[in-house]
């Protein structure tokens, strides 16, 4: 019997294409694995002439694809604009993450963190926390944060909130497909020692493992949790 039977039906929100894969593409895989429905949200795309439709259509084709390998239930594209949500009115960004939760019900989300250096992953954290308000029965029953390689650990911790995990998931067993759907994304993977390169994403995943005993894990902040009766 699966450990994570609780999690329920569960929803990841990405501000971009591959922070899903980086924060808890293991944690994914397992559940698909395990036999939950897994949705997975990209808030943004990225728009001319920032990015070429050229970027931004492999950008597209390399996330299908790394959805597939992790074994995504569904996944859902929002069309924000990319690194420029702060343009975008509290109400709309809210309403939109909102439509969405209700949409998918999920028992779990995850979600980026707070403190993370890209202003879109403080947006999207602050729009989802406000989406799932525990005001119904049907709000999420936990919230983890995740955190990404690159934007979690480059703010300014202590000046800045910092991601101190306290929930692990083993993903033993599930570390190559996390490995195999980042690679997916050939025009994000950086050679090593860059933070978006295969060997530190590995080295992540053997480090937060052995910080619970185990061969290798994803680490998350609970935000909360709601202990319903049957």
């Amino acid at each position: 019997m699966s450990q994570l039977k609780h999690l329920g039906r569960v929803l990841v929100i990405a501000p971009h294409p591959d922070d899903e894969i980086l924060g808890c593409g293991g944690t994914i895989a397992r559940l698909a694995a395990e036999g939950h429905e897994v949705h997975v949200a990209i808030a943004t795309q990225g728009c001319p002439p920032a990015f070429s439709e050229e970027s931004v259509e492999q950008v597209r084709r390399e996330m299908k694809r790394a959805h597939e390998i992790v074994r995504v239930t569904r996944t859902h594209v929002l069309d924000l604009p990319a690194a420029a949500l702060d343009q975008v009115p509290a109400s709309e960004l809210n309403a939109k993450i909102g439509r969405l939760v209700d949409e998918v019900e999920p028992d779990t989300l995850f979600l980026p963190f707070i403190g993370d250096i890209h202003g879109d992953h403080q947006l999207i954290f602050l729009a989802s926390m406000v989406a799932a308000r525990p005001r119904h029965d049907k709000a999420p029953s936990r919230i983890f944060c995740y955190e990404t390689l690159s934007e979690t650990n480059w703010y300014a911790p202590p000046t800045t909130p910092a991601f101190v995990p306290n929930v692990f998931f083993d993903i033993t067993d599930t570390l190559d497909a996390k490995l195999d759907a980042f690679a997916a994304f050939e025009s994000q993977v950086r050679s090593f020692p860059e933070e978006r390169s295969i060997e530190a994403i590995n080295a992540l995943a053997q480090f937060r493992g052995a910080t619970v005993h185990v061969r290798a894990a994803e680490a998350f902040m609970l935000i909360r949790e709601i202990a319903r009766k049957g």
